[in-house]
Protein backbone atom coordinates (compact mmCIF):
# COMPACT_ATOMS: atom_id res chain seq x y z
CA UNK A 1 0.00 0.00 0.00
CA UNK A 2 1.78 3.46 -1.24
CA UNK A 3 1.86 6.28 1.84
CA UNK A 4 0.39 9.12 -0.06
CA UNK A 5 2.13 12.70 0.97
CA UNK A 6 1.18 14.46 3.93
CA UNK A 7 -0.25 17.95 4.16
CA UNK A 8 1.67 20.52 6.34
CA UNK A 9 -0.59 21.07 9.71
CA UNK A 10 -1.85 23.77 10.53
CA UNK A 11 0.10 25.47 12.60
CA UNK A 12 2.84 24.97 9.99
CA UNK A 13 0.64 26.84 7.72
CA UNK A 14 0.02 29.09 10.13
CA UNK A 15 3.58 30.02 11.20
CA UNK A 16 4.77 30.00 7.60
CA UNK A 17 2.09 32.86 6.40
CA UNK A 18 3.15 34.87 9.81
CA UNK A 19 7.02 34.68 8.74
CA UNK A 20 6.33 35.85 5.50
CA UNK A 21 3.97 39.07 6.99
CA UNK A 22 6.74 39.68 9.07
CA UNK A 23 9.64 39.80 6.57
CA UNK A 24 7.27 41.78 4.24
CA UNK A 25 7.07 44.28 6.49
CA UNK A 26 10.94 44.27 7.41
CA UNK A 27 11.41 45.41 3.68
CA UNK A 28 8.48 47.79 3.30
CA UNK A 29 9.44 49.42 6.71
CA UNK A 30 13.35 49.56 5.36
CA UNK A 31 11.99 51.48 1.96
CA UNK A 32 9.96 53.77 3.91
CA UNK A 33 12.65 54.52 5.82
CA UNK A 34 15.16 54.90 3.05
CA UNK A 35 13.11 57.83 2.14
CA UNK A 36 15.04 60.66 4.20
CA UNK A 37 12.90 64.35 3.78
CA UNK A 38 14.21 67.47 5.63
CA UNK A 39 12.21 66.51 8.85
CA UNK A 40 13.92 63.44 9.40
CA UNK A 41 17.35 65.50 9.64
CA UNK A 42 18.40 66.78 12.92
CA UNK A 43 18.43 71.08 13.00
CA UNK A 44 22.32 72.08 12.35
CA UNK A 45 23.49 68.37 11.85
CA UNK A 46 24.93 69.29 8.46
CA UNK A 47 28.07 71.51 8.21
CA UNK A 48 28.11 73.33 4.80
CA UNK A 49 30.75 71.62 3.09
CA UNK A 50 28.12 69.02 2.67
CA UNK A 51 25.56 70.76 1.24
CA UNK A 52 26.26 70.56 -2.53
CA UNK A 53 26.58 73.54 -4.20
CA UNK A 54 23.72 76.00 -5.69
CA UNK A 55 21.56 73.45 -4.29
CA UNK A 56 19.76 75.90 -2.02
CA UNK A 57 17.96 78.82 -3.91
CA UNK A 58 17.82 81.98 -2.17
CA UNK A 59 14.11 81.93 -1.44
CA UNK A 60 14.66 78.96 1.18
CA UNK A 61 17.36 80.67 3.15
CA UNK A 62 16.17 82.72 6.39
CA UNK A 63 15.93 86.09 5.50
CA UNK A 64 17.99 88.36 6.75
CA UNK A 65 20.72 85.87 6.44
CA UNK A 66 22.45 87.58 4.11
CA UNK A 67 23.18 90.83 6.06
CA UNK A 68 24.12 88.89 9.04
CA UNK A 69 26.64 87.47 7.28
CA UNK A 70 27.81 90.82 5.83
CA UNK A 71 28.34 91.88 9.00
CA UNK A 72 30.20 89.27 10.27
CA UNK A 73 32.48 88.90 7.19
CA UNK A 74 33.18 92.89 7.48
CA UNK A 75 33.48 95.19 4.47
CA UNK A 76 34.28 94.31 0.39
CA UNK A 77 37.65 95.25 -0.36
CA UNK A 78 38.37 95.93 -3.62
CA UNK A 79 40.30 93.37 -4.30
CA UNK A 80 36.90 91.10 -3.68
CA UNK A 81 35.36 93.27 -6.57
CA UNK A 82 35.71 92.03 -10.23
CA UNK A 83 36.10 95.21 -12.23
CA UNK A 84 34.12 93.77 -15.21
CA UNK A 85 31.10 93.56 -13.71
CA UNK A 86 31.42 97.14 -12.73
CA UNK A 87 29.43 99.76 -15.18
CA UNK A 88 31.34 103.57 -15.50
CA UNK A 89 32.20 105.21 -12.96
CA UNK A 90 29.82 108.91 -13.29
CA UNK A 91 31.56 111.59 -14.29
CA UNK A 92 34.82 109.09 -15.37
CA UNK A 93 33.82 109.89 -18.92
CA UNK A 94 34.74 113.54 -18.03
CA UNK A 95 37.84 112.25 -16.37
CA UNK A 96 38.81 110.43 -19.47
CA UNK A 97 39.22 113.40 -21.62
CA UNK A 98 41.64 114.69 -19.36
CA UNK A 99 44.86 112.97 -21.18
CA UNK A 100 44.20 115.38 -24.12
CA UNK A 101 45.84 118.10 -21.74
CA UNK A 102 49.55 117.58 -20.69
CA UNK A 103 48.93 119.45 -17.31
CA UNK A 104 47.17 122.24 -15.47
CA UNK A 105 49.67 124.50 -16.16
CA UNK A 106 49.65 124.08 -19.82
CA UNK A 107 45.84 124.29 -20.25
CA UNK A 108 45.99 127.53 -17.88
CA UNK A 109 48.84 129.11 -20.36
CA UNK A 110 47.08 128.32 -23.01
CA UNK A 111 43.82 130.14 -21.51
CA UNK A 112 45.52 133.05 -20.88
CA UNK A 113 47.16 133.34 -24.43
CA UNK A 114 43.52 133.78 -26.09
CA UNK A 115 43.33 137.12 -27.98
CA UNK A 116 47.61 137.78 -26.85
CA UNK A 117 49.86 138.38 -29.42
CA UNK A 118 53.88 136.89 -29.29
CA UNK A 119 52.68 135.19 -26.14
CA UNK A 120 56.09 134.11 -24.05
CA UNK A 121 56.32 133.10 -21.11
CA UNK A 122 57.53 135.22 -17.50
CA UNK A 123 58.31 134.06 -14.02
CA UNK A 124 56.07 130.81 -15.24
CA UNK A 125 53.43 132.72 -16.64
CA UNK A 126 51.71 133.31 -20.24
CA UNK A 127 51.99 136.88 -21.27
CA UNK A 128 51.26 138.73 -24.36
CA UNK A 129 50.28 141.77 -26.35
CA UNK A 130 47.01 142.71 -27.61
CA UNK A 131 46.65 143.29 -31.51
CA UNK A 132 48.54 147.21 -32.02
CA UNK A 133 50.98 146.66 -29.69
CA UNK A 134 54.38 144.92 -29.47
CA UNK A 135 56.76 143.87 -26.75
CA UNK A 136 59.38 145.83 -25.88
CA UNK A 137 61.65 146.40 -22.38
CA UNK A 138 59.04 144.28 -20.49
CA UNK A 139 55.93 146.03 -21.59
CA UNK A 140 53.14 146.36 -24.38
CA UNK A 141 53.80 149.12 -26.50
CA UNK A 142 51.61 150.93 -28.96
CA UNK A 143 52.79 150.21 -32.36
CA UNK A 144 51.57 153.28 -33.64
CA UNK A 145 51.45 157.12 -32.35
CA UNK A 146 47.85 158.38 -31.39
CA UNK A 147 45.71 159.79 -34.48
CA UNK A 148 45.27 163.72 -33.37
CA UNK A 149 48.19 165.77 -30.94
CA UNK A 150 46.81 166.57 -27.51
CA UNK A 151 48.51 168.30 -24.51
CA UNK A 152 50.67 166.20 -22.16
CA UNK A 153 47.86 166.02 -19.78
CA UNK A 154 45.64 164.82 -22.11
CA UNK A 155 47.75 162.20 -23.71
CA UNK A 156 48.72 160.84 -19.71
CA UNK A 157 44.65 160.75 -18.85
CA UNK A 158 44.32 158.70 -22.11
CA UNK A 159 46.77 156.48 -21.66
CA UNK A 160 46.30 155.90 -18.25
CA UNK A 161 42.44 155.09 -19.23
CA UNK A 162 43.78 151.86 -21.28
CA UNK A 163 45.79 151.22 -18.22
CA UNK A 164 49.04 152.05 -19.06
CA UNK A 165 51.14 155.31 -19.06
CA UNK A 166 53.17 157.43 -21.13
CA UNK A 167 56.88 155.66 -21.74
CA UNK A 168 60.14 157.53 -20.63
CA UNK A 169 62.11 159.02 -22.33
CA UNK A 170 65.17 156.99 -23.16
CA UNK A 171 62.80 154.11 -23.39
CA UNK A 172 60.75 155.85 -25.95
CA UNK A 173 64.06 156.87 -27.94
CA UNK A 174 65.64 153.25 -27.65
CA UNK A 175 62.17 151.67 -29.02
CA UNK A 176 62.50 154.14 -32.10
CA UNK A 177 65.42 152.61 -32.93
CA UNK A 178 63.43 149.11 -33.48
CA UNK A 179 62.75 147.19 -37.07
CA UNK A 180 59.06 148.88 -38.34
CA UNK A 181 58.80 151.46 -35.56
CA UNK A 182 58.31 154.99 -36.55
CA UNK A 183 57.34 158.14 -34.59
CA UNK A 184 55.55 161.03 -35.60
CA UNK A 185 56.98 163.23 -38.23
CA UNK A 186 57.17 165.56 -35.07
CA UNK A 187 57.96 164.62 -31.96
CA UNK A 188 56.10 162.53 -29.37
CA UNK A 189 54.89 162.60 -25.65
CA UNK A 190 56.60 161.46 -22.95
CA UNK A 191 56.23 160.63 -19.41
CA UNK A 192 59.19 163.01 -18.54
CA UNK A 193 58.88 166.41 -16.56
CA UNK A 194 61.76 168.31 -16.31
CA UNK A 195 61.22 171.82 -15.13
CA UNK A 196 58.10 172.94 -13.66
CA UNK A 197 58.32 176.71 -13.56
CA UNK A 198 54.74 177.76 -11.56
CA UNK A 199 51.26 175.23 -11.00
CA UNK A 200 49.82 174.28 -14.33
CA UNK A 201 53.04 175.38 -16.03
CA UNK A 202 55.96 173.12 -16.88
CA UNK A 203 58.02 171.47 -19.33
CA UNK A 204 57.37 167.46 -21.15
CA UNK A 205 60.59 165.80 -22.80
CA UNK A 206 59.76 164.72 -26.19
CA UNK A 207 61.18 162.58 -28.70
CA UNK A 208 62.00 162.75 -32.43
CA UNK A 209 61.62 160.13 -34.95
CA UNK A 210 65.35 160.19 -35.27
CA UNK A 211 65.60 159.36 -31.17
CA UNK A 212 66.38 163.48 -30.05
CA UNK A 213 65.23 164.09 -26.78
CA UNK A 214 64.02 167.43 -26.47
CA UNK A 215 61.34 169.38 -24.48
CA UNK A 216 58.02 171.50 -24.86
CA UNK A 217 55.49 173.21 -22.67
CA UNK A 218 52.81 170.40 -21.45
CA UNK A 219 50.22 172.76 -22.67
CA UNK A 220 51.78 172.64 -26.08
CA UNK A 221 50.09 169.69 -28.57
CA UNK A 222 52.10 166.07 -29.19
CA UNK A 223 51.02 162.95 -30.32
CA UNK A 224 51.64 160.43 -28.04
CA UNK A 225 51.63 155.97 -28.07
CA UNK A 226 50.85 153.81 -24.36
CA UNK A 227 53.11 151.68 -23.10
CA UNK A 228 50.75 148.73 -21.16
CA UNK A 229 51.93 146.28 -19.18
CA UNK A 230 51.87 142.40 -20.54
CA UNK A 231 48.55 140.46 -20.21
CA UNK A 232 48.90 137.46 -17.76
Amino acid sequence: MRRGMRLPSPALVVAGLALFVALGGTVYAAKKKARIDGKAVKVKSLPGNRVKLRSIPANRLKPGVFSTLSAQAGPITGAEIDELTLGQVPEAAHAASADTAQSATDAQTALNAVNAVNAQTVNGHAVGCLPGTQQFAGACWQSFASETAVSAPAAATSCAVQGGALPEALQLAAFSQQPGVTLDGGTEWTGDIPVVSSPGLYGVVTVSPSGEVASTASTNTRKYRCVIPLLR
